[in-house]
């Protein structure tokens, strides 16, 4: 480096000695110190001690030189933000570099660098860190202290672990560690609730760790490793993940619970060991990109493979509707299978959260049902076209998980007290059945939005319904409803749907009128002659409108 560069703020310019007149651009004493100095790519083998003769600079870059060493002086200079040393010959850092607490980015890539000054943590206000391709053994524990640091590479070293401190790093959002010979992470490194974008590339790990805390981790990636096992405890807490990279690894199967990544968007699992997938992989909403190429799969023919992820995907859906649809396919009978398993379908209650046992002309709910659901909570529960008499009673079991339950077309004529007490219930289907009236204790299902009572025998409007505000759809057609309350129904103001076709209406209140919120009112083939049936036809809003214009004033 010329000596003038190191004295730039220091020397007079040389033309300060010539000219006398001096325009305002030459005005050379109030030439304010550099702030910046780029020395990249050249051929140097060492910088100068000289160098703190520019304590105001800023930006350091001397990147792509063959440095072997760097000057003390760096210490001095306090205001260095940014210090670019990559692609150099570096073999060691001088102590005096930790005295630099502004600096906020520090590149030491490609290097020779076989270990670290332990005072690193001084860094503080580090953001940006990069030691990738060196040949680091271990990391200082004082990394705990780099709080601020976002961007974190050790990327192409030789650590057989990462040490618990990094942990610490609590607004790390990217860690790489890609090539390195780990065999296990750290169980710590799932608090890192900062963290977004994580890189485990080409180690010796044998398996995935849990990541509880990793709310906001979007992209995994941890091809090329030694990967057996993907468990359901891996997956199920990474709800933001949209990248998960696991090719060239020795993984068996797929867990069913995969359906839990519902923001997937790229999906890697080529050259490994899978010979089955779940189908529930083509209901991942937004899975757009799927590799599977290099794996003994036998249920899907290699042509396929080629045809890319969405028609992947259409197959894989097609498959599940095979599945739903022809419930006679059961596994068969062996001396090793419970008599329950060959007719509860495991697949359903575990990935899709669904306890069914339809069609089968039952009177009663086999009780193996509830045994298995105690340890697999259920959200949808249907126990449609069957012949029970009434609701089975171990349905309570059932209260802290199911949302949404079908119960139509049995012979049930009253509803249980154990019913009511399912709080988080949302959807109840108990049309065709031979109900003529509703427990005042259903109040206690104060998440209800949609209930279904068609095809019943009601007489009179169940007067519970008027007391379940959160009610969006009430569906009482094909009953002999003589009468409702349009007050009542006026204070039910998330009520979107009311269908009272076919039943004894032998006149519509005009105060229904006020019900704003109804959006579809539904009264045909009722026995009233007002509305006329050429109103009714033009749809809810002429009807409400119709009704309010006949408000007694």
């Amino acid at each position: 480096v010329p000596q003038h560069v190191w004295r730039i703020n220091l020397d007079t310019p040389e033309e300060a000695h010539q000219n006398l007149s001096f325009g305002a651009a030459d005005r050379w004493w109030e030439q304010v110190d550099l702030t910046k100095l780029i020395l990249a790519s050249n051929k140097l083998q060492c910088l100068s001690e000289d160098v703190k003769l520019l304590p105001a600079l800023t930006v350091l870059d001397v990147h792509d030189n063959q440095l072997t060493s760097l000057p003390s002086a760096l210490g001095h200079l306090e205001n260095l933000q940014k210090l670019d040393v990559s692609h150099n010959k570096l073999k060691t850092i001088p102590e005096e570099l930790m005295q630099l607490t502004h600096l906020r980015s520090l590149l030491l890539h490609h290097n020779e660098l076989s270990h670290l000054p332990d005072g690193f943590g001084q860094l503080v206000n580090l953001e940006e860190l990069d030691l990738s391709s060196n040949h680091l053994t271990d990391i200082p524990a004082s990394f705990a202290s780099l709080i601020n640091v976002v961007r974190l590479s050790v990327a192409y070293n030789q650590l057989r672990n990462l040490p618990v401190d990094i942990s610490a790093m609590k607004s790390l959002r990217q860690l790489d560690c890609t090539k390195n010979y780990l065999e296990t992470v750290p169980s710590e490194l799932a608090s890192m609730a900062s963290l977004e974008q994580l890189y485990l590339r080409k180690n010796k790990l044998r398996y995935l760790p849990e990541f509880p805390s990793c709310k906001l981790l979007k992209e995994l990636h941890a091809g090329e490793n030694q990967i057996e096992i993907l468990n359901a405890e891996n997956l199920k807490h990474l709800n933001s993940l949209s990248v998960l990279e696991l090719r060239d690894n020795k993984i068996k199967s797929v867990p069913d619970e995969i359906t839990v990544l519902q923001k997937l968007e790229r999906l890697d699992l080529a050259n490994n060991d899978i010979s089955r997938l779940p189908y529930t992989l083509g209901n991942l909403p937004q899975l757009k990109f799927l590799a599977l190429e290099g794996n003994p799969l036998r249920t899907i023919r290699r042509d396929l493979l080629q045809k890319g992820t969405q028609e992947l995907l259409k197959y894989l859906r097609s498959k599940i509707q095979d599945d739903v649809t022809s419930p006679n396919e059961e596994p068969p009978v062996t001396a090793m299978t419970l008599p329950s398993e060959s007719r509860i379908n495991m697949h359903a209650i575990t990935s899709l959260k669904l306890l069914e046992y339809s069609e089968k002309q039952a009177t009663v709910i086999p009780d193996d049902m509830f045994d298995v659901v105690r340890s697999n909570p259920v959200t949808t529960v249907n126990f449609s076209k069957n012949q029970l008499n009434e609701i089975p009673a171990r349905i309570v079991e059932l209260k802290d998980s199911v949302c949404d339950v079908n119960l139509g077309f049995n012979k049930l004529s009253s509803i249980s007290l154990e019913l009511c007490m399912l709080h988080k219930l949302t959807h109840l289907d108990i049309r065709n059945n031979f109900l003529t009236s509703l427990p005042e204790e259903m109040e206690a299902l104060t998440r209800l939005q949609i209930i279904n009572l068609s095809f019943n025998r009601f007489k009179v409007f169940p007067s519970v319904l008027y007391h379940l505000l959160t009610l969006e759809t009430i569906l009482l057609s094909n009953n002999q409803v003589g009468s409702v309350d349009p007050l009542q129904l006026q204070k039910m103001d998330k009520l979107g749907t009311l269908d009272l076709q076919n039943n004894d209406l032998l006149q519509v209140p005009p105060e229904l009128g006020n019900c704003e919120t109804l959006r579809t009112l539904l009264l045909e083939g009722n026995p009233f002659r007002i509305p006329r049936a050429a109103i009714l036809a033009k749809g809810t809003a002429a009807v409400l409108e119709y009704l309010r214009s006949r408000i007694p004033t």
